[in-house]
C-alpha cells in the first residue's frame, strides 16, 4: 500500500458551520469508507494554517486517492490534494540509484 497525504480547505460555508464540524466528519468519513473500504486512515489533524485538516492514510494506488479527493470536494471542500508520501529512507535508496 501506499501512503498519501490528503490536505482539505474547506468552503466558506463549511468553515462557519464549526458545531456541525463532527457531524460533517463522521458523514465524509462513512462515503470514504464505502467507496474506498482498501483505505486504511493512520492519522486526522486539524490546522490553523493554509489548510483546514490533513489526513495521513495508505491506498492501494493514485485513483483510490484521487477518489478520496473527489468525495471531499463533493461535501463541500473548497480545495482537497492528495499527495503520495516516500517514506524518508526509501527517498534515501532511490537518491543512492541516481
Amino acid at each position: 500500500m501506499q501512503t498519501y497525504i490528503l490536505m482539505t480547505k474547506l468552503s466558506p460555508t463549511l468553515s462557519g458551520m464549526m458545531k456541525d464540524r463532527e457531524k460533517l466528519g463522521r458523514e465524509w468519513l462513512m462515503e470514504v469508507k464505502e467507496k474506498c473500504p482498501e483505505v486504511s486512515f493512520i492519522a486526522h489533524y486539524a490546522l490553523l494554517g493554509t489548510y483546514d485538516f490533513m489526513d495521513i492514510y495508505e491506498a492501494p494506488d493514485a485513483e483510490t486517492a484521487a477518489k478520496i479527493s473527489m468525495i471531499s470536494k463533493k461535501n463541500g471542500a473548497f480545495s482537497s490534494e492528495s499527495w503520495a508520501a516516500i517514506p524518508y529512507n526509501k527517498f534515501l535508496e532511490m537518491t543512492d540509484k541516481m
